[in-house]
Order: C-alpha cells, then sequence, then structure tokens
C-alpha cells in the first residue's frame, strides 16, 4: 500500500480537515543500468573537476548559480534555507475559480487527498460544494522543502491535488509559427470540413482510460522475464495511524458555526494571516543584497 507523503490539513476559511497526502500517479517507466561489457559490473557516475580531471570528494562540492556564461556565484546552504518555504504540513485554499479556468498546460502532477478518521464530514462537504457549484481551490502546499501551487478538485468520491505550473514555466504558442489565418487561406474547402466532422463522430466515444496500455512496456517485461532468472520481493511494514491533533475538525465539529465566522470575517486561513507580516519581510531583505549585486554585474557586462 502506497505510504502517505504527509499528514496534515486542508484548509478553507476557519475549516481545517486532517488529510493524508497521497501518491496520485504510479511512475511504470523501465530504468537500465549501465554494465561494463567485459566482466559485467555497474558503471559509476564519478565527479569530476573539468581542469585538472581529478575526482572531487562530497564535501568539496558547493552549489553555485552560473548568471553569465563562466561566470558563477556560490549559494551557501544557509542561503537557500533561508529562501525556503516554512516547512508544514497543510493545503491552505486562498480562492475558489471555475473548474474550467485553468489551461490544461498549467496541470503538472497529480495527488490524492484522504480524509483522516472522524473527518469525513469536513471533506464530503467540500468536496460536494465544489461538484455542484463546478469550481476548484487554488491553494498552496510544501512538499520536500519546496512550495507549489496547486488545484484542489473533485473527483468522483475524492479530491484529488493537481500541483500547477507557474505562467513563467509555460511556453506560450505564440512563440511558434503556426497557420493563424482561416481555414479557406489554406485551400480547405467546406466539404473536406465536413467530412473531417463525419470522421471525428464515428471515432467519438466515451472516455474509457481501462482500454489504452503502455504495449511498449509489457512487450520490453516479457523480454526482461525471459531473461530473469531470478528475482526477489520485499515487504514494507505499513504505517500506522496519524495521531490527530486536538483542535482537529473532526465530524464531531459545529461546521455551520465555522462557516458562518468564516463569511463573516471574510478572511483566509487564519494561520496565513499571521504568517504574511513577517516571511515576505524577512525574506525580502536576505534576497536584495544578492539581487542587486546580479543585476550589478549583469550591467557591466552590457
Amino acid at each position: 500500500m502506497a505510504r502517505p507523503i504527509w499528514s496534515g490539513t486542508l484548509s478553507f476559511g476557519l475549516l481545517n480537515v486532517p488529510i493524508q497526502l497521497m501518491p496520485g500517479e504510479r511512475r511504470t517507466d523501465v530504468s537500465f543500468r549501465m554494465l561494463d561489457s567485459r566482466n559485467k559490473k555497474p558503471v559509476r557516475y564519478e565527479r569530476v573537476n573539468s581542469e585538472t580531471g581529478e575526482e572531487v570528494p562530497w564535501k568539496d562540492i558547493v552549489k553555485a548559480f552560473e548568471y553569465d556564461k563562466g561566470s558563477y556565484v556560490i549559494i551557501d546552504e544557509k542561503d537557500i534555507k533561508a529562501a525556503a518555504p516554512e516547512s508544514h504540513e497543510a493545503v491552505e485554499i486562498e480562492a475558489f475559480v471555475d473548474a474550467t479556468a485553468i489551461a490544461p498546460a498549467f496541470y503538472e502532477k497529480p495527488y490524492v487527498l484522504v480524509p483522516a478518521k472522524k473527518a469525513e464530514k469536513g471533506y464530503v462537504l467540500l468536496r460536494e460544494t465544489l461538484a455542484k457549484m463546478r469550481k476548484i481551490g487554488i491553494a498552496r502546499v510544501v512538499i520536500r522543502s519546496r512550495e507549489y501551487l496547486c488545484a484542489v478538485m473533485p473527483q468522483d468520491k475524492a479530491l484529488v491535488l493537481v500541483l500547477l505550473r507557474y505562467p513563467q514555466e509555460i511556453v506560450s504558442p505564440d512563440e511558434y509559427a503556426l497557420p493563424d489565418k482561416a481555414a479557406g487561406a489554406y485551400r480547405i474547402t467546406p466539404k473536406e470540413l465536413e467530412m473531417a466532422r463525419e470522421l471525428i463522430e464515428s471515432m467519438a466515444g466515451p472516455w474509457k482510460p481501462g482500454d489504452y496500455h503502455d504495449e511498449f512496456r509489457a512487450r520490453l517485461h516479457e523480454v526482461i522475464e525471459k531473461r530473469l532468472k531470478q528475482k526477489g520481493v520485499v515487504h514494507a511494514d505499513e504505517d500506522k495511524e496519524p495521531h490527530l491533533a486536538e483542535n482537529a475538525a473532526t465530524n464531531v465539529v459545529d461546521f455551520m458555526a465555522l462557516l458562518k465566522q468564516s463569511i463573516a470575517r471574510k478572511q483566509r486561513t487564519p494561520a496565513r494571516a499571521g504568517k504574511a507580516t513577517k516571511a515576505p519581510a524577512k525574506r525580502a531583505a536576505k534576497k536584495k543584497a544578492p539581487a542587486k549585486s546580479a543585476s550589478s554585474k549583469r550591467s557591466k557586462r552590457a
């Protein structure tokens, strides 16, 4: 059984629903190791100094940002930690938007939100309301020390969290030479359009994910099984049920009172309001000096 990435809360308004963040995808790629054909031993990757050709031990390796070709600025671990978000296990919904408002290119990686025991009421309340209103929640979540933008949406019986790409990570189609004129400019006749429509209609049908399989992977596994002489199976111990905090919003919480308070106060999750005055100012102060030096170097080179 899959292990939870972390256990925390799903927050909207003053409601905090205890949940577990579970993997929503299963990687099925077949990976290979490189072997020396002479003795069938694995080939290692070594960290080699490009000038001396000598191997560099981990203790002598530092991280650097290449701000110009061949020019670097060293970044310490404390600098990286200062820029990283505070580690917390919470999905804090900041806004709700129409389900069709986000283009497919923004969606990146899915996760499944699973309610903790005695927290089903708040989970179902949000799931059913989003489904009926055709809305999705826009939130932020920290996974392995990095903060992501994400969308929380209903999918059958589940609430699914999907990581979103930021606009600067998406290549606009306008950057490419695309046909932007009317169909007639490309000598497409009305008859051809009609025939294309009929063809699509003849091939149309309901979406059945189970009908599609990775055929290449299946054939590759057949080849591997023929060559495989031994195989071992490792069984991992299952995690125990997480302990719920005393103030967790379980099924016995007065949800009506929390909803009324959230609407009356017209605010987001209190936890973010408390952080807003400290964290940004602190980070801005630490980032100010490096940003100035980097820009000055660019201007001198220009």
